[in-house]
């Protein structure tokens, strides 16, 4: 381990690396660019608060901030007794933008259904005017933070990605991504309610939907991948479906979707329905007509979704534990 001087030469050189790194991501430069708008010369941020004249933070400063603050905790604790902590931390760092990302879409849809109901009262007067065009105000505004907040939020979810090798899965709520540049993890619930009320394509994507499911215990990344990317090869237009573990082969799978930017659903089963929630989950997974599957060796849930499609007529890879390779000498780029 490196050993400075002092405390600015280490932020000095941490700094310069991270930035660097940042500099040289167009992805994320086009996400930033998009997402850092100003809809309008003015900004109102709530329905109490008078319109003011304030601008968006700098896209190119936010992206450097992020790729510091997110990284530069793996980088400090890389190689000392505490790396293990890192995920977690950051983990929590990525779900802050996420949760906040969300509060913001929730005022933003108070302030939309809002501008509905001005839309459809017949008033013709000043004051009338002036509510509905600020209630525009605040619904452009809030879209705009919450489109900037996303665009953080996907970034630190790449950079830990990177680090970790592990998919950053958040615990409530959908992870829309509106930017081309970046996959979407959607929840079943979310999913399921937007499909029933014919809501956009962020919440109910609609294209081949190929399922992955498997144990928990996995270490062939390869495998998964290679076969996944055998599929979107002949489905290039796909949308993938998980049983919603946070590790082995739904991980890897919802890993797979984050660098190939497609979009996921996350089918985790319902405490309503008890003992049989798993079950029940994989019965409403057939009846959404999925074009091809690949279930891994798991427990008996596994046994009855492969069951289940194969009944179903649904093209199926079976793969079983013993079919995984080595895990010495395998890398994953």
């Amino acid at each position: 381990m490196n050993k400075l001087n002092n405390f600015a030469d280490l932020a000095g050189i941490l700094a310069n690396d991270r930035i660097a790194k940042a500099s040289q991501d167009e992805t994320n430069a086009a996400a930033y660019n998009g997402a850092f708008i100003e809809h309008s010369e003015l900004a109102k941020l709530s329905v109490m608060d008078a319109p003011i004249a304030t601008e968006m933070p700098d896209a190119d400063m936010a992206r450097a901030a992020v790729e510091l603050a997110v990284g530069t905790i793996f980088d400090v604790f890389r190689d000392t007794r505490m790396e293990e902590f890192a995920q977690q931390i950051v983990w929590g760092f990525v779900n802050s933008f996420h949760m906040t990302a969300r509060l913001a879409e929730g005022r933003e849809d108070d302030a939309a259904k809002k501008l509905g109901e001005l839309a459809r009262i017949n008033d013709s007067s000043e004051i009338h005017a002036v509510e509905m065009e600020e209630t525009q105000m605040l619904c452009q505004t809030l879209q705009g933070c919450r489109e900037a907040l996303e665009a953080m939020r996907d970034h630190a979810s790449a950079v830990y990605r990177v680090e970790t090798g592990r998919p950053f899965t958040a615990t409530r709520g959908s992870q829309v991504s509106r930017s081309s540049a970046t996959a979407s993890q959607i929840a079943a619930r979310d999913f399921l309610a937007a499909r029933s009320r014919q809501r956009n394509e962020d919440h109910a994507p609609t294209g081949p939907m190929v399922v992955v499911s498997g144990g928990q215990v996995w270490h062939d990344h390869e495998m998964i991948w290679d076969l996944l990317d055998d599929i979107k090869e002949r489905i290039p237009e796909m949308v993938l479906a998980t049983t919603g573990m946070r590790k082995g082969v739904d991980a890897i799978a919802t890993g797979w979707a984050q660098a190939r930017k497609v979009k996921s659903i996350a089918f985790v089963p319902s405490a309503a329905h008890g003992q049989s929630a798993p079950f029940k989950r994989n019965e409403n997974l057939v009846r959404l007509r999925p074009v091809e599957a690949l279930v891994c060796e798991g427990s008996g849930i596994q046994a009855n979704l492969a069951q289940r499609l194969r009944g179903a007529g649904v093209p199926l890879h079976i793969r079983r534990i013993d079919d995984q390779r080595s895990q010495q000498g395998r890398t994953r780029a």
